[in-house]
């Protein structure tokens, strides 16, 4: 194990993962949220953090053995608008996987475009690490991707700061919220616009402020397809980084039927991820 991969993988993470790893076997996932750390590529300091280095062939180690066979890399706050990481470790993972990245307001359609052809699939806003735009502008830049590529958006921030602006939100073309909208106060917020057909990731429970058994539930209660799993590896800056036994708290949660959808119909439908990609 690299010295990157174990400043991630805590000694009681390691135990859990592989006590999972047979169950997790009989599991196929798409990991709607990993970050790739690549030093080779440009990494900013974000709110005076730099993340430790943690390349793709760290990421796969570790989810493989949990049934990992699809995904979508997402774009940290270190990593700003960068985008020579994804072109190069999306042609790597090749179809089945897809990418989510940051662009600045003014980014050119051509430029969407060419980083659609390359697998990108969403744009974006980290207001939970910084990143400052008004609503409008959000929404300006989220239906401009949708209309030239097809991208969705993902919005990291705390839901309870997008109740006064959920009327706006939830008429995007398709919006997903990062991290199950983080805290108690947001659930209420997180469940109006999930009735407007908002998506949202169960991912990093490690890092959130709320009940996320019964978040889980509420979500899949308002509409079945709006989870979609991830495992928000390496779990930068998170309180606990992203344990197996995370899987095995949504199966248990929803139930076989529900959780499969989480791991697998949905994302699959949301970043527009064909079967036969996997094959």
């Amino acid at each position: 194990m690299s010295l990157s991969r174990r400043s991630f993988l805590s000694g009681s993470a390691a135990v859990a993962l592989t006590a999972a790893t047979s169950h997790a076997q009989q599991r196929r996932l798409f990991d709607s949220h990993c970050h790739i750390i690549d030093h080779r590529f440009p990494i900013v300091a974000n709110q005076g953090y730099t993340p430790p280095n943690f390349p793709l062939e760290d990421y796969l180690a570790q989810t493989k053995p949990l049934g990992v066979v699809a995904g979508a890399v997402v774009s940290g706050s270190f990593q700003a608008n960068d985008q020579t990481y994804l072109k190069d470790i999306l042609p790597r993972l090749g179809p089945a996987w897809a990418g989510v990245t940051q662009i600045p307001n003014d980014y050119p359609d051509a430029e969407i475009v060419m980083l659609g052809k390359l697998g990108v699939r969403a744009v974006r806003f980290n207001v939970f690490r910084g990143r400052i735009d008004s609503v409008d502008d959000i929404v300006a830049l989220a239906t401009r991707c949708h209309a030239v590529a097809g991208w969705h958006s993902e919005i990291y921030a705390d839901a309870a700061a997008l109740g006064p602006h959920a009327a706006k939100l939830s008429k995007l073309p398709q919006l997903c919220i990062d991290h199950l909208g983080m805290t108690q106060a947001g659930v209420p917020v997180l469940l109006d616009l999930v009735a407007a057909g908002c998506k949202v990731k169960a991912t990093g429970f490690g890092r959130v402020k709320l009940d996320v058994a019964k978040t889980l539930e509420q979500v899949a209660a308002k509409n079945p397809n709006a989870l979609v799993f991830g495992t928000d590896i390496p779990s930068t800056r998170a309180e606990r980084p992203f344990m197996a036994s995370d899987i095995d708290l949504i199966e248990k949660v929803l139930g076989p039927q529900l959780a499969s959808k989480a791991f697998w119909d949905n994302p699959l439908a949301l970043y527009k991820v064909k079967q036969t990609a996997m094959r």
